[in-house]
């Protein structure tokens, strides 16, 4: 049986910490700008989801380090956690191109693959 989608934080997290261990603050910052400032992690809600990521075996504690009198830790990915993640992708790709495909059959304003989009959509990836 094939496992529930991730939801959108637990993905980007993931996809943070494929670059490499970081502690919570660096996972909210990269997951802010690999959004282009969409997903804003609160405290609550980013712990939250890396407790749950763990809790899956998907994230696990790097090291711990004390900054400025304050504990900091660092998570990383596991293995199954990088394969999940590559899952994911495969699975959101194939669906967008799939959606641009059918889109680009009707040429109502869609542009083809490789050809720029409308203004803030960027390029569509070929």
């Amino acid at each position: 049986m094939a496992s529930r989608p991730l939801q959108e934080p637990a993905f980007l997290i993931l996809s943070a910490l494929a670059q490499g261990p970081s502690h919570g603050y660096g996972i909210s910052k990269d997951v802010e700008e690999s959004s282009g400032g969409r997903v804003t992690l609160r405290a609550g809600t980013l712990y939250g989801a890396i407790d749950r990521l763990v809790g899956a075996g998907l994230v696990e504690v790097d090291h711990e380090e004390v900054v400025d009198s304050r504990l900091r830790r660092y998570y990383r990915l596991t293995p199954d956690g990088g394969t999940r993640l590559a899952a994911e992708a495969r699975r959101t790709e194939a669906q967008a191109r799939q959606a641009l495909e059918r889109l680009g059959s009707r040429r109502v304003g869609v542009p083809a693959l490789g050809e720029r989009g409308p203004a803030g959509l960027g390029e569509v990836p070929a």
